[in-house]
């Protein structure tokens, strides 16, 4: 089992800047990639970003440019470090972990693009 806690959320205006990051505790070393998915109401969840156990990364062509996702040696800490925040970015960021057997979510933390 793994276990996901997101922080960093919040209010930013348009133009502005956001780190999330998200914490994983439990059977670690079983994670085969983290990432961020995003979901606004009234739409499906989305992929963000997402990082391999071996530094691969891959993003939504949308985000390509604005955000960056990372992690810690310990790889059971990731970021999602966010840039020229607009409207549209609005939603609530989800933490992922994929092992063999599952995914697992993390609470979710809302972000709000707003002026």
């Amino acid at each position: 089992q793994v276990q996901l806690v997101e922080s960093g959320g919040g209010l930013v205006q348009p133009g502005g800047s956001l780190r999330l990051s998200c914490v994983a505790s439990g059977n670690i070393f079983s994670i085969l990639a983290m990432g961020w998915y995003r979901q606004a109401p009234g739409k499906q969840r989305e992929l963000v970003a997402a990082i391999t156990s071996g530094g691969s990364t891959n993003y939504a062509d949308s985000m390509k440019g604005r955000f960056t996702i990372s992690r810690n040696n310990a790889k059971n800490w990731v970021y999602l470090q966010m840039s020229s925040l607009k409207p549209a970015d609005t939603s609530v960021y989800y933490c992922n972990a994929q092992d063999i057997q599952r995914d697992y979510w993390g609470q979710g933390t809302q972000v709000t693009v707003s002026s």
